[in-house]
């Protein structure tokens, strides 16, 4: 079993989009046995919190569930549970490597560390903006969505083998 971990600033906006789409691809591809899914931010202003009402109102009118889900924040064992740690701009990664660079040696695991961008380059940006600050669900909505596909297809590869 393949394990992605979608990480933001503060695990309310962008990650939780992530990871409710990525769980709805998962599912209609038939493999949610095969892939686990959650999502963490690096700060932990909003632990504990359901996604923000801009993100739920996308997710709603796409009828995409977010059920259960609550806000945490990254911790250092994530780096041994994942196979995959996507995050969705400059700043995320670089706090999440911190992150990682501060365990000892036996906990840094063999998680993949980048960016969801990373996999569209033909998007024109590497940061995926925080609809926090934008306000810009729908712009934020294609860019996930476009992303979590290619993740997909490439799970799908390493799976495989």
């Amino acid at each position: 079993m393949k394990h992605v971990l979608f990480v933001c600033l503060g695990n309310i906006c962008r990650s939780p989009m992530a990871e409710a789409v990525f769980r709805r691809k998962v599912e209609e591809a038939g493999l949610s046995g095969e892939i686990g899914i959650d999502s963490a931010g690096t700060g932990d202003w909003h632990i504990g919190k359901p996604p923000h009402e801009g993100t739920r109102k996308l997710l709603d009118s796409r009828g995409i569930s977010y059920e259960g889900m609550r806000a945490r924040q990254v911790r250092g064992r994530d780096f041994s549970d994942f196979d995959y740690i996507v995050c969705m701009d400059n700043s995320n990664e670089s706090n999440v490597d911190a992150i990682r660079q501060g365990l000892s040696a036996n906990e840094h695991g063999e998680a993949k560390l980048f960016k969801l961008l990373d996999l569209v380059p033909e998007a024109g940006t590497t940061d995926v903006p925080d609809p926090y600050y934008t306000g810009n669900f729908e712009e934020v909505y294609e860019l996930v969505s476009t992303g979590c596909d290619r993740l997909l297809a490439q799970i799908k590869q390493d799976i495989a083998g």
